[in-house]
């Protein structure tokens, strides 16, 4: 998938594109032809990437995203299978001569990190590189962008953690286009419906109703759950999400192993997603030990039924 340009105006007849596309799937090391944790994020033309393994930068390359749109980059935690690959990525816009800022967003010591590896390589950036700090507590507001807001939330992991939720701010009108090509309503009309209300001949009659002329869609919201023991706190970050991504790094046989090391099963991932009463759970971060997926799935859905593997070079779009 490749993300779209960011257009100046809206097109009325076609809702915004929110789309996830999977770039790695596994979890500590790469395994089975998995790669480590990394997602991009398209809305209305913009692209954001999450995490950021080892393999992001050949998975953006494998397939074909134009990764110098990315203008965001969320990294959760600092365990070396969510960012080792920022750095070589930071490089590659470095030498393809980017001239747009680049905001980083992540755990204290994300910026120390960049900055020794610049500083002992006597490495330039012909770009501003911008860091923001995620705090391990509460919900906060990192970024909006039009009309989608983007927010931290805290994880329980080994070290500081945090999800990620992408939010629209409000629900949208869309004009039908098969009606809108039948009846030609002028410009003023086309406003008066998009504003939900009905268009009067001089009589005072209804010329045309703004039920048959428009669609309303809701506001969308994606979350996604990096490395996290299972947690019911979440629950109100996440609530009533589209489409939830929540680790399971293993199946319920490992329950204790889980718990030790601070992750999650795939039963309890669903059990997050059926209590957080979201539509669609995405699975991944699954451990090299699980070369087949498909036990793994099979006790997600016996929870919750709407539970989906993730799979790198897949794009999930929340409709």
């Amino acid at each position: 998938m490749e993300a779209r340009k960011t257009r100046k105006k809206n097109n009325p007849y076609k809702p915004l594109d929110f789309n996830i596309t999977i770039l790695g799937s596994n979890s500590a090391i790469p395994a089975h032809g998995r790669n480590q944790t990394s997602q991009l994020i398209s809305w209305d033309g913009e692209s954001f990437l999450i995490d950021c393994g080892e393999s992001t930068q050949l998975q953006l390359r494998r397939f074909k995203i134009k990764y110098s749109k990315i203008n965001h980059i969320f990294i959760s935690h600092l365990h070396g299978d969510h960012y080792l690959g920022l750095m070589g990525l930071i490089n590659t816009y470095s030498l393809n001569n980017r001239k747009l800022p680049l905001h980083l967003y992540g755990p204290k010591g994300l910026d120390e990190i960049i900055t020794i590896q610049l500083k002992y390589s006597a490495g330039t950036l012909n770009f501003p590189l911008i860091f923001h700090p995620t705090l391990p507590q509460g919900k906060n507001k990192l970024v909006e962008i039009r009309d989608l807001t983007i927010y931290s939330f805290p994880l329980e992991h080994r070290i500081p953690c945090t999800g990620f939720s992408f939010e629209e701010k409000k629900q949208r009108v869309h004009l039908n286009k098969e009606m809108m090509a039948k009846f030609r309503p002028e410009v003023e009309e086309i406003h008066t419906l998009q504003a939900g209300k009905d268009v009067m001949d001089k009589t005072g009659n209804v010329l045309y109703k703004a039920d048959d002329f428009c669609e309303v869609s809701s506001p969308r919201k994606y979350s996604y759950c990096s490395d996290t023991v299972f947690n019911l706190d979440l629950i109100p970050h996440i609530k009533g999400s589209d489409f939830l991504y929540h680790e399971s790094t293993f199946m319920e046989d490992e329950k204790k192993r889980a718990k030790v090391t601070k992750h999650s099963t795939a039963k309890e991932a669903a059990i997050i997603a059926k209590e957080a009463e979201v539509k669609q759970l995405l699975l991944g971060h699954y451990s090299s030990r699980y070369s087949k997926l498909d036990l793994l799935l099979k006790e997600a859905k016996e929870i919750f039924d709407e539970s989906t593997l993730s799979v790198e070079g897949c794009t999930y779009s929340i409709k």
